[in-house]
Order: C-alpha cells, then structure tokens, then sequence
C-alpha cells in the first residue's frame, strides 16, 4: 500500500509529493558537481560583482572608500618626499578628480621610479596593493588602490604630467576605451586621475563632503608634512574649499579634539614621537588632561583608524605606570592602596596614539585592530618613560593632574 500524505482536500502519495517538491534533484544528472559549475571571476568582474567585498558598501560610506583608494598614491607620493601637496575636487557633474605634483606615474613601469605602469595600476587589481610599510598610508578598505575605483567607475580618465610631456587615458568600467596618447607639453609633473562612479553599481553618488574632510584631516594630523586640499564644486553658487595642514602633527590633533574646552584648560599637550627598532617602526603620542569628564582617546595603526590593539593598550600600560609611581612617591597613594585603574586615568584625559610600522599585522576582517606584540611594550615603556619625566618637571600640573585622578576615583 503506497505511503500517503492527507491535507485538508488533498490527497497525495510519495510518488506525487516527490516530483511536487523536487524530486529531480536528487537524480544522478543532476547531482554531479566538477570544474563546470565553477565560475571564475578576474579583475575588475569580480569587483562589479561583489563590489562590498572592496570597498565596504554600496552606500555613502562606500562611495567615500573610492575616494580614499584613489588618494592614496598621490598621499603616499607625498610622505616619501616625491610631492608637495594633493588636491581633490568634486566637480559640477558628479565626479571626482584628485591630483598631485609628483613626477608623474610612469608610463610603462620602467622609468627611474620603477613601480607599475599608469595602465597596469589602474586596471590590474595586484597592482594597485601597497607594500604596507611605515611610510604607506592605507586609507582605503582593500588597499588596492585605484584600479578597483576604475572598476566601479562607469568613467575614468588618467592624466600624466612627465618629462615634458602631457598625456591621457580613458577608461570605462575597468577596461581601457583608449589607448595613453600624448597631447601637448607639460610645464610641471603630475598625476591627475578623475573618475565617476557607475550608478548601475550605487544606488546614489552622491559624496558627503563632510566626510571625506574628516578623514584628510586625520591623514594631515598624522602625517605633518602632508598637505591636502578638499573642493566642492558642485554647487556653483555655494563653493567649499578647505586646506589641511598641520605642522603640529599630533599635539594639533588633541587640540582639534578637545574644542573650546583647550582654551578653558592651563595644560598644553605633552606629546613625543619616538623610533623603536623592536617595533620596527615609530609612534607619535600627545594627550592631555581637561576639566570635562570625558575620555577622548583616539589610536592609529599606519594612518588607518583603529578600535584597539597593541598600541593602545600599550599606551594605558604606560599611564598607570607612570602616574601610579608618581602618585606613591608623592605619598597620595600608600603602599596599601591599590594602583589606579585605567579608567580613573582616562577621565578627562585626550590622547592620540600613532604608530606606523613596517610590517603591520592588522586582526579582523575589517582590519581594526592592531595584533604586532612587540608594539605593546615599545609604547608602554615610551609613554611611561615620558610622561615621568613630564610629572617629575612641572609638580604644580603634576598635583593637579593626581588630584583631578584622586577625585574620580572617590566620585567612582
């Protein structure tokens, strides 16, 4: 007797329910699996197909990522002495056009700078990766640099300022629509390429001026000789322009976050940057503490923003170290008490903590966390060797930097 289901009004039996739900799928045929149900995605069709992987999103935050692919060469063109100044211009018709003074890309990848040639970086997704050392900044999400923005642009043209010679390329999707032709002389060197993101990929183009201004001027804190220019010219009749520099370098960076409260506070910031050959590389650290109970501290790993990692708690290594010491020398706290907490140190306290490092080892997916062990110690050991000193030479800011400490760990 066949086997059968009963539903209100229907009667099946295997047989029926089986070709119902697919029973076909179970048949040899179909269940066969080998090298033709794979499909193979290069270059830029794997970037248009799973553009999120690349750059993050498709929204905003994804459009400003190939922003920051595209700045990164003319950044680290910058930091390595080859240019002065970079500048991004948001243009009438949506695009976005970013130039540099440098001595231009090389044409075939075989003049004296070496590296790859304008059309090999712009549209072989390896040839965009940077190397990652100290002097690289890595803005972008894949850190492969402007040849995933040429994929997911539905235009890109490459302008090349050299040795004399004025030359363009254009690009669509990707793919080169024409071939670099020279058409005039140059009178300086540079590199401009500008592009337009495909609307078949994003839903909206359009950029938040707002938030490309955020992170250059993070990258002109953290770099001092770096300087970038942002310009909105997309509404002709309420242009924006800012240019960022900031000799100061990281102290400028805690004063940019304290606010109106630096003016209100007696304290300057105490910063130092140090060179570590166990770290292999260096770290640039200011802080200071206000009268407000926030804790503002921010941590970079090469430029890139982290949530955490080895030189961040490096850097709170070193603060407990210091002020606990300090604070038993000074008999506030006796050899009874426990050593103050972390977070009694960091109320009111403002920090930057850099570091740029040869050979990062980011943890996570997204990259936001620092994992290099070495760095832990390098900074601890630095920040408390500093800021020692620091309590040791000025006791009257010293006294009210314990006793701001002192209170919060009573209120606590």
């Amino acid at each position: 007797m066949p086997l059968t289901w009963c539903f209100p009004g229907i009667s099946l039996t295997w047989e029926v329910l089986f070709d119902i739900i697919g029973g076909d799928i179970v048949r040899e045929e179909d269940t066969r699996y080998d090298a033709s149900h794979i499909q193979v995605l290069e270059g830029w069709e794997a970037v248009r197909k799973r553009p999120g992987m690349y750059i993050g999103s498709t929204s905003e935050r994804g459009l400003r990522h190939m922003v920051f692919e595209a700045a990164d060469r003319a950044v680290n063109e910058v930091l390595v002495g080859r240019a002065a100044s970079v500048d991004v211009t948001l243009t009438p018709d949506g695009g976005v056009c970013v130039a540099d003074d440098g001595p231009g890309i090389p044409i075939d990848g075989t003049g004296p700078d070496g590296g790859f040639g304008i059309e090999a970086l712009l549209t072989q997704m390896q040839a965009g990766a940077v190397a990652g050392g100290r002097h690289d900044v890595t803005a972008g999400f894949c850190d492969l640099g402007p040849a995933v923005v040429n994929a997911l642009s539905r235009r890109m043209t490459a302008e090349v300022r050299r040795e004399g010679a004025r030359r363009v390329q254009e690009y669509a999707r990707g793919v080169a629509a024409t071939p670099l032709t020279k058409v005039g002389t140059a009178a300086g060197s540079g590199t401009t390429i500008a592009f337009w993101p495909d609307a078949d990929i994003f839903g909206a183009t359009e950029f938040s001026f707002d938030g490309l201004e955020e992170r250059f001027r993070e990258l002109a804190f953290l770099n001092q000789g770096l300087e970038i220019s942002l310009t909105d010219l997309r509404r002709p009749d309420e242009p924006r322009a800012v240019r960022l520099r900031f000799p100061g370098g990281t102290r400028d960076f805690v004063d940019f976050l304290d606010g109106h409260a630096a003016a209100s506070t007696p304290m300057d910031a105490i910063a130092f940057a140090r060179a570590d050959p166990r770290m292999a590389g260096v770290m640039e650290v200011a802080f200071r503490w206000c009268s407000c109970p926030d804790e503002r501290v921010q941590s970079f790993a090469n430029s890139r923003p982290t949530v955490g990692g080895t030189h961040a708690v490096g850097f709170r290594d070193g603060m407990v170290a210091a002020i606990t010491a300090y604070a038993r020398e000074q008999g506030v706290l006796t050899p009874t008490d426990p050593d103050f907490g972390a977070d009694r140190i960091g109320e009111g306290l403002t920090a930057v903590v850099s570091v740029k490092l040869d050979r990062p080892k980011f943890e996570g997916s997204t990259r936001g966390v620092l994992g290099n062990s070495d760095v832990r110690d390098c900074v601890g050991q630095a920040v408390q060797d500093h800021l020692g000193r620091w309590l040791k030479e000025d006791p009257d800011r010293a006294a009210s930097v314990i006793e701001q400490i002192v209170q919060g760990a009573r209120r606590g």
